[in-house]
């Protein structure tokens, strides 16, 4: 599967789950981005200056924190988020 693929197919997991996916430009200190919390909503932020790996990588640790396993998805899609994935405990989906 092609990165870009990859990536698109994560940011449908990211919808399927409630994280909302965001691209904008961070300051070199904050790093490439992460999951985060804004007003009770579970948001990805990304550093629009990331390389496509980069994306993935954050994003797919970012939803390997939340309980896909009822989620249908490619392969490849959840190798990247069971590569990724920081915690064997689950978060539930945003509300």
């Amino acid at each position: 599967m092609k990165v870009e693929v990859l990536l698109e197919r994560l940011e449908a997991v990211a919808d399927a789950v409630g994280v909302k996916v965001s691209y904008e430009q961070l300051a070199a200190s904050v790093g490439h981005g992460g999951l985060c919390r804004v007003k009770g909503q579970f948001r990805c932020i990304i550093d629009k200056r990331a390389t496509t790996g980069e994306r993935i990588q954050i994003l797919a640790t970012a939803l390997g924190r939340f309980d896909t396993a009822s989620i249908e998805m490619a392969k490849e899609v959840r190798e990247a988020l069971h590569t990724y994935s920081p915690t064997p405990t689950p978060l539930r989906r945003a509300s």
